[in-house]
């Protein structure tokens, strides 16, 4: 499994439309795509302008196929100009095997 994380630092203004855009871009990944297997967004509870992303996909290329659909890009390019910063990782699922 690829799982990737998203750190966000909103810009003052912006924060409840970004949430609101996060949201509905999550619910179309879990809903649409069949290779995202998960999708979480949290907020942090002390700096509104703090927001992280949970992802898990099948492989690599379930994920790049999720960068290409219809709502990403109209999600990436709507808040673009509301983030400060942006920080994505990428990271490859421990299997569950290796932590018995």
């Amino acid at each position: 499994m690829f799982v990737v994380t998203v750190d966000f630092v909103i810009k003052p203004g912006f924060v409840d439309a970004f949430r609101a855009e996060m949201v509905n871009n999550a619910r179309a990944s879990r809903t649409d795509e069949p290779g995202c297997r998960r999708f979480d967004v949290a907020f942090s509870e002390k700096d509104r302008s703090l927001v992280f992303l949970y992802e898990l996909y099948d492989d690599a290329a379930a994920f790049a196929a999720h960068q290409q659909t219809p709502h990403f890009k109209a999600f990436d390019i709507t808040t673009a100009p509301w983030v400060e910063r942006k920080t994505a990782r990428t990271f490859a699922l421990a299997d569950s095997a290796d932590l018995d």
